[in-house]
């Protein structure tokens, strides 16, 4: 049953984790977690936003590719902390939106792991 609902829904595992590292975000840490949340943000959005385009959920593969835009660690947008906050929260919501509501639209979950 599980391995099904991965196989409709890959990005999962990976919206649900960044969601706790950005919820995570909202204590103190290192500068190099924050430089770690980036990436793995930046990853995680270009993956739900790619699944996203070729699901046809356009929404949400514009959604996540403005996410993708916001948390690129190459060319880093710098914001104080209590504008990120917010920020992180709302975008970790749409994270875990994202697992439950995207999903393959395929029937056969053979074809949707081919994906």
């Amino acid at each position: 049953m599980a391995l099904a609902s991965l196989r409709r829904r890959p990005h999962l595992i990976p919206s649900l984790g960044t969601a706790v590292l950005l919820v995570a975000a909202l204590g103190e840490w290192p500068y190099g977690y924050y430089t770690l949340l980036r990436w793995a943000t930046c990853a995680a959005a270009i993956f739900v936003a790619y699944k996203a385009y070729l699901w046809k959920g356009n929404w949400a593969a514009w959604l996540f590719g403005v996410i993708a835009v916001l948390f690129n660690p190459l060319l880093a947008i710098h914001l104080s902390r209590p504008i990120w906050r917010p920020i992180d929260l709302t975008v970790a919501a749409l994270f875990v939106a994202a697992a439950f509501v995207l999903r393959s639209p395929s029937a056969n979950p053979r074809q949707a792991s081919n994906e």
